[in-house]
C-alpha cells in the first residue's frame, strides 16, 4: 500500500465541528483551508473569519497555541473552489441536513482532484445515500469520517465505508488519522448514528427514562454516573450540556427518523424526553447558551427543575452507600446494585442492564466485533470500560442470566431476547466476547483479531480490551533492574548493533514523584546505557510523566535536620540532572501528560524530548512557596544566554524575561505546542500526535542520535544578566506588589527566582556555569523552605491539593 501523502486538507463548513477539525489539523502541522458560504455582507470570507476568531476564545482550547489560528486558510464556495484541486483530503462538516450535503457535493465534484479522498463528518446520516449524487469515478474515494466533539481532545474517529468505497482508501485514511492526527480509529457499519452515538445516545435516553422512573435529580445522577461509575467526570447531564442539547436532540431525531419498532426493538424508548423538549423550547441549549440542565449563577451551580420550569440550587450528592458499592469488584458490585433497596442503587443496575441488553442485541448490526463497541464507548464517551468489558469482568453467564430474568419479568426497556450466542457456543465457553485470539464477531461466528495495518507497528502498547491479554508495559521486554521506585528494561534487541537497543526507565512512584530512589534508579539506568546500550529513554505508560519532586519524602528529613538535611538531597538531584545532560549516550524523555516541577527539569536536562500533543509542562514550585531546585532556573538562564548569542542583540534581559515570568507565575503549557512556546520544549524536539506512538518515536530518536555519533554538548560558561537585570525585574515586581496583583510573599519568592536566573550579585555579562547557578538555587530553596509561610503553603497543598495564597 502506497502512503497517503497529505499536502493539504480542505474542511467544508466553518461551524462548531468544522472549525475545530481545522484547528486540530493545524495542531498536527497539516496545512488546511476552511470553507463556508460567502457572507451576505462585508468580506466574502466573513463567516470563516468569525469562526477562526472564535477558536481563540473557546475553552478548552481547540488550538495548541491560540496564535496558530492564523495558519488556517480561509475560503468561500463562490470565489475559491479551485483551491480544492490542491487538496488530498476533503472533509465535509456542514450542518446535518441530507439535502444540503447532497447539493454541496454536486457543486464541488468538478473541482475534486483524481486522487483526492472525500469524507463526510456526519454524526449519523447514511454514508451510502450521501454517495449517490457523486460521479462514479469519485464513489470509490468517498467515505464517512466521524470526529467527536471536541476534536482535539476526543480520541475516537469512526470511519464508515459505502458498498463502493475501495478498501485501500479506508486503509490509507485510517493510517493518516491514526498517526498524523493521533486518533483511535474504529470502522463502523453504515447504520443510523454508527456505533458510538447509537449505543451512547441510547444509553443517555435510557438514563433519562430511568431518572424519571426513580425520581432522581440531575445532580445526584451526575454524581452517580461520573467517575464513580468509571465514566466521564461530567456525568450524564453535564456532558449533555457540553455537547449541546440541540446536537443531542438532532442525534435522537436521527434515531427516530431512520429506525422503527421493526428495525430496533428499543424504539419505544427513543422518544424525546419531556425535560429535553422543555429546555429546547426555552432556548436553553447547554453550555453554548450558558443554561441547560445546569446553569451557573455567580459562583453557584443551579439545576433545572421540570415541575416548576425554574433553576434551583444544585450540589446534592449520591448516598455514600452506593459510593462504597461502586468500589467493589465487578461481580460483587453488580449483584449489590441489582439487589439494592434504594432508588439510587436500582437506578444504577437499570442503566447498566439496559446497556448490556442494547449492545448485545445490536452488535451484529452496527459493528464488526465487540471490541469496536467497547473502544467506541471508551474513546467517544469517556468510559473506562465498554459495556462488554464490564459484563465479562463481572462473570459473563451470571450477568447474562440476570439480564434475561429482568427481560422476562418486564423490567427491561423492551422484551427482545438476548442473542443465542450470549448463552451457548464459543462466547459462553470462553466466558466472554474478548479473548487472546480476538473479539467476537457474531456475523462470522468467530473471534476476530485486531486489524493489522503497518501504522500499528508504531504502537508498542496500544489500548486493548479486558480479556485480550495484550502485552503489558509493566512486564514486557527484559527487566534489567526493578524496585518500588523504578523499572529499567529493554524492549527489543537490535542484532545488527553490538550495542543492542536502549534502556527504558519507567518511574513507578505515585504521580511519578521524583525522590532519592528514583534518582538512583535513573543513574543506574544511565550507567547501563553508557556501558552496553544506545541510549536511555524515560517513559511511562500513563497520563503522567512526573508531577515533580517528592515533597512527602522530603519533609521528614527537613523536620529532623532542617534545611541542611534537604540541601544534600537537592544537590544529588542537581548532580543527577547534569549527569543526564552530559552523558555519553543520548537521554530522551518521552513526555505525556503532566511534567511539572522536577518532572519538567528532568525533561529539560535530557538530550532530547519527545512529547505527546497533550503534554502539560511547567515549573510550578512557587505554588508551594519554593523555587525550582533541580536545575530549572539554571536551565532558564542558560537558554536565555544561548538564545541571545544566536541573535544580533547584545541585551540578555529580553531573552530572560519570558523564562523568568513562566517560572515566577508557575505557567504550565496547555499543550506540547504551548510548552514549546514557554521554552520547555525546543524546536528540535519532536511532538507526537498519538500517545501510543510515543515510545516508538523516543526509541527511534535515541537510536538515530547514537548511530549518528552522538556526543554530549561541551560544558560551557555563559553570561548572566547580573545585578542590573535583577534590579529591572524587581522594579516590575514592586509595581505588581504595590498594585495588589501579587502578595508581599509572592514578591519575595519571585525576587528569589530573579536573583538566581540573573546570577546573583554579579556584573551584567559575567560568565558562570550551571554548577554556580545551582548553588544559588539551593540557597534560595533553603531560604524559602525555612520560612513559615512556605511551610504553610506546602502543608496546604498536601492536605487539600489546592495552593495557599499568603
Amino acid at each position: 500500500m502506497s502512503r497517503f501523502n497529505v499536502r493539504k486538507v480542505a474542511v467544508l463548513g466553518a461551524g462548531v465541528m468544522g472549525a475545530q477539525i481545522a484547528a486540530h489539523l493545524v495542531n498536527c502541522k497539516v496545512p488546511v483551508v476552511l470553507f463556508d458560504l460567502p457572507a451576505k455582507e462585508g468580506a466574502k470570507n466573513g463567516i470563516v473569519i468569525r469562526a477562526v476568531d472564535g477558536l481563540k476564545k473557546l475553552k478548552p482550547s481547540p488550538l495548541g497555541v491560540a496564535s496558530d489560528a492564523a495558519l488556517i486558510g480561509q475560503a468561500n464556495y463562490e470565489e475559491h473552489m479551485a483551491q480544492l484541486r490542491d487538496c488530498d483530503l476533503i472533509i465535509e462538516a456542514i450542518a446535518e441536513r441530507m439535502d444540503w450535503k447532497l447539493d454541496l457535493y454536486k457543486k464541488i465534484a468538478p473541482f475534486i482532484g483524481p486522487q483526492t479522498i472525500v469524507a463526510s463528518n456526519t454524526s449519523g446520516l447514511s454514508i451510502t445515500k450521501l454517495s449517490e449524487v457523486l460521479p462514479e469515478e469519485l464513489k470509490p474515494r468517498f467515505c464517512g469520517i466521524h470526529f467527536f466533539n471536541p476534536p482535539r481532545y476526543m480520541q475516537l474517529v469512526e470511519l464508515i465505508n459505502t458498498p463502493t468505497t475501495e478498501p485501500h482508501i479506508l486503509d490509507k485514511l485510517e493510517a493518516f488519522v491514526t498517526s498524523a492526527l493521533g486518533k483511535g480509529v474504529v470502522r463502523a457499519k453504515d447504520t443510523p448514528n454508527f456505533i458510538a452515538n447509537r449505543v451512547g445516545v441510547a444509553g443517555m435516553l435510557s438514563t433519562m427514562k430511568e431518572v424519571e422512573n426513580f425520581g432522581l435529580s440531575f445532580d445526584v445522577v451526575d454524581d452517580l454516573t461520573g467517575k464513580k461509575l468509571g465514566r466521564a467526570s461530567s456525568g450524564t447531564f453535564r456532558t449533555a450540556d457540553v455537547v449541546g442539547l440541540d446536537t443531542m436532540a438532532h442525534v435522537i431525531k436521527t434515531l427516530q427518523d431512520t429506525l422503527t419498532m421493526d428495525t430496533d426493538p428499543f424504539y419505544g424508548s427513543f422518544a424525546t424526553p419531556e425535560v429535553l423538549k422543555t429546555l429546547l423550547e426555552m432556548g436553553n441549549l447547554g453550555q453554548k447558551t450558558k443554561a441547560g440542565f445546569f446553569k451557573k449563577v455567580g459562583r453557584d451551580i443551579m439545576r433545572f427543575d421540570l415541575a416548576s420550569k425554574q433553576y434551583v440550587p444544585a450540589g446534592e450528592k449520591a448516598d455514600e452507600v452506593y459510593t462504597r458499592m461502586l468500589k467493589k469488584p465487578a461481580s460483587e458490585r453488580l449483584q449489590l446494585l441489582r439487589n439494592a433497596e434504594g432508588a439510587q442503587g436500582q437506578f444504577l443496575w437499570a442503566i447498566l442492564r439496559n446497556a448490556f441488553h442494547y449492545a448485545a442485541v445490536h452488535l451484529a448490526e452496527i459493528a464488526d466485533n465487540a471490541r469496536d463497541v467497547d473502544l467506541c464507548m471508551r474513546w467517544g464517551f469517556g468510559m473506562k470500560q465498554g459495556p462488554f468489558e464490564l459484563w465479562q469482568e463481572a462473570g459473563w453467564l451470571t450477568v447474562a442470566n440476570m439480564v434475561k430474568e429482568d427481560i422476562d419479568a418486564g423490567k427491561a426497556l423492551c422484551n427482545a431476547p438476548l442473542p443465542d450466542w450470549v448463552f451457548k457456543g464459543p462466547v459462553a465457553d470462553a466466558g466472554g466476547v474478548h479473548t487472546p485470539q480476538g473479539s467476537w464477531n457474531p456475523t462470522e461466528g468467530k473471534f476476530v483479531p485486531v486489524r493489522s495495518l503497518p501504522v500499528y507497528a508504531r504502537q508498542h502498547f496500544p489500548e486493548s480490551v479486558l480479556g485480550a491479554n495484550a502485552p503489558s508495559a509493566n512486564t514486557a521486554g527484559t527487566t534489567l533492574h526493578e524496585d518500588d521506585a523504578i523499572r529499567l528494561w529493554t524492549l527489543d534487541d537490535d542484532k545488527t548493533s553490538p550495542y543492542g537497543s536502549v534502556v527504558i526507565a519507567s518511574i513507578k512512584t505515585k504521580m511519578h514523584a521524583i525522590g532519592p530512589d528514583v534518582i538512583n534508579g535513573l543513574l543506574q539506568g544511565l550507567a547501563l546505557a553508557e556501558e552496553s546500550y544506545k541510549g536511555l529513554v524515560i517513559w511511562s505508560n500513563d497520563e503522567m510523566f512526573s508531577a515533580g519532586a517528592d515533597l512527602q519524602a522530603m519533609l521528614p528529613a527537613f523536620m529532623m535536620g532542617g534545611v541542611k538535611a534537604i540541601e544534600g538531597a537537592e544537590l544529588e538531584m542537581q548532580q543527577a540532572m547534569l549527569k543526564l545532560r552530559y552523558a555519553n549516550v543520548p537521554v530522551v524523555s518521552a513526555v505525556r501528560g503532566l511534567a511539572l516541577g522536577g518532572g519538567c527539569e528532568l525533561a529539560a536536562y535530557s538530550a532530547k524530548r519527545v512529547a505527546a500533543m497533550e503534554s502539560y509542562i511547567g515549573l510550578v514550585e512557587v505554588g508551594v512557596g519554593l523555587v525550582p531546585g533541580g536545575g530549572g532556573l539554571a536551565y532558564i538562564a542558560r537558554r536565555a544566554a544561548e538564545n541571545a548569542a544566536s541573535s544580533t542583540s547584545k541585551d540578555l534581559l529580553p531573552f530572560l524575561t519570558d523564562g523568568f515570568t513562566a517560572a515566577a507565575m508557575a505557567k504550565v503549557g496547555t499543550s506540547a505546542l504551548e510548552s514549546r512556546k514557554l521554552g520547555y520544549l525546543l524546536e528540535s524536539d519532536v511532538i507526537v500526535p498519538h500517545k501510543d506512538e510515543l515510545l516508538f518515536v523516543a526509541i527511534s530518536e535515541a537510536k538515530s542520535m547514537f548511530d549518528a555519533g552522538y556526543r554530549a554538548p561541551h560544558q560551557r560558561q555563559f553570561p548572566v544578566a547580573g545585578r542590573s537585570g535583577l534590579a529591572t525585574i524587581k522594579g516590575t515586581l514592586v509595581n505588581m506588589r504595590d498594585g495588589g496583583f501579587i502578595s508581599a510573599y509572592d514578591y519575595f519568592i519571585a525576587s528569589q527566582i530573579a536573583w538566581v536566573v540573573c546570577g546573583g550579585d554579579v556584573d551584567a555579562g559575567s560568565l558562570v556555569d550551571e554548577t554556580y547557578l545551582m548553588t544559588l538555587e539551593r540557597k534560595a530553596f533553603g531560604t524559602l523552605l525555612a520560612n513559615p509561610k512556605t511551610q504553610e503553603r506546602i502543608m496546604g497543598m498536601m492536605s487539600t491539593g489546592k495552593p495557599v495564597r499568603n
